[in-house]
Order: C-alpha cells, then sequence, then structure tokens
C-alpha cells in the first residue's frame, strides 16, 4: 500500500471574488496561502516522495507551500520544479537543472489544469446566476456533459486529466512512492470519480473545499482501500 494524497489549492484572490476562474492564473490570497500551511501541519505525518500540480499558480503555490511549511513532509529532500519545456515552451529551461541529489521533484501538466469556462471566466457566480438563470448556471458548473459557452464539460476535463493520472502518477504510486496532487476542483473530481467509482449523476454533489487534503490508501494496481479527509 502507498499514499496518494489530493489537494485542491488554496482560496484564490477569485474565489473569494467568487468569479469563474477556470484558465485564468490567479493567485492564491492570504486567506489561501493560511489554508495551504494548515494542510501543511496535517500533513506532518506523512512523507511525501513526489508532487503533481497543474500549470496554474495556485495549485502550485499550495504545492510549495505544503512541502516547505512542514520539514518532515519532505523528509530532508529539497522540492524542485521540473519544467516541462516542450508543454511550456520555455527554450530548454529543464536542461538547466542541477545535480538530483535527494531532490522531492514537482511535476507540473496542464492535464491537471481547472476546468475551461469559455465565456463564463471572469464573471460574477451570483450575478451571472441572476442574469441567465440559477438551473442553466447550476449545470454549466455541476452537470457531467453540458458545456458552457466556449468551454469544456466535466467530461472534456476528465478525458485529459485521467489518461496523465494512469499513464503518469499510477506509476509512481506503484513504485510506493506516496504522491501528492495539488490542482483544481474540477480536475480533482474527475480522478475522485475514478477512485471512488462515482457514476456521472453523483457528481454535482461532490464538494471539495479549498486547501483541505484528501488521503487515499492505493496497492499496485491503482485500487483503493481506504479514504481519509483531513479536517
Amino acid at each position: 500500500m502507498t499514499k496518494l494524497i489530493l489537494i485542491r489549492h488554496g482560496q484564490s484572490t477569485w474565489n473569494a471574488a467568487n468569479r469563474f476562474s477556470g484558465w485564468v492564473d490567479v493567485p492564491l490570497n492570504r486567506r489561501g496561502r493560511i489554508e495551504a500551511t494548515l494542510a501543511a501541519d496535517k500533513l506532518k505525518d506523512y512523507q511525501v516522495d513526489v508532487c503533481f500540480t497543474s500549470l496554474l499558480v495556485r495549485a502550485m503555490e499550495t504545492a510549495v507551500i505544503c512541502l516547505t511549511e512542514n520539514e518532515q513532509i519532505c523528509n530532508g529532500k529539497s522540492p524542485v520544479i521540473k519544467h516541462n519545456s516542450d508543454e511550456l515552451q520555455w527554450h530548454g529551461w529543464d536542461q538547466y537543472e542541477g545535480k538530483a541529489f535527494e531532490e522531492l521533484p514537482i511535476f507540473t501538466s496542464m492535464a491537471l489544469d481547472e476546468r475551461f469556462y469559455g465565456d463564463l471566466q471572469g464573471l460574477k457566480k451570483a450575478e451571472t446566476a441572476e442574469k441567465l438563470g440559477k438551473e442553466l448556471v447550476h449545470q454549466w458548473r455541476r452537470s457531467f456533459s453540458v458545456r458552457p459557452p466556449g468551454g469544456e464539460s466535466l467530461s472534456d476535463t476528465m478525458n485529459r486529466t485521467l489518461p496523465f493520472f494512469k499513464e503518469r502518477i499510477i506509476t509512481h504510486l506503484k513504485q510506493g512512492d506516496t504522491t501528492l496532487i495539488a490542482a483544481h476542483g474540477n480536475s480533482l473530481r474527475s480522478i475522485i470519480m475514478e477512485l471512488d467509482k462515482l457514476e456521472p449523476e453523483e457528481v454535482p454533489n461532490l464538494e471539495l473545499a479549498t486547501g483541505q487534503p484528501i488521503v487515499y490508501d492505493v496497492d499496485e494496481q491503482g485500487n483503493v482501500s481506504n479514504k481519509l479527509i483531513l479536517n
């Protein structure tokens, strides 16, 4: 058995303003940084071997705070962000790494990015619901297959998140690596649907609090034997 730790990023500036964020790269606010720091304390009894985040700064900030605010989590290793030059076109930055002595890699991928909200991005949720109708906006936000205008459905998000999870992340779990994923409400919903064997109609009731770690016990085949929410 090994541990898989999921955490939705701490509160962002647009979470606080109740705006649709999607792929807009907004940072954590003060409360979000505190939530991530508290999460680090909740994870003090775990030693992480590898971390995955999205490309969005609010997820990366959460991962870094979790791994640096409590030294026990890293077990003496130094977190190092592994930039993907092919994905980001960052002029080969992955070639400028130091020697990998006692490092804890943080891998970033757009596959873990938040759901793309299209035309809704930047709009306030309550005002949009009042203008266009609460039921329609609720469908856009929580249904499995309905897309917001110009955006992704949860099904679309799952179709990019789950292949990455199965091909890239489960490999580490099979090796016995305690793995941390810091991502977003909807990209994590996709993974939780797979782990908890949920049906699409169960998705609207799946709520994830910001900055709250969820710990799974996972075997070599990727099967879950236990789930713990760290309140």
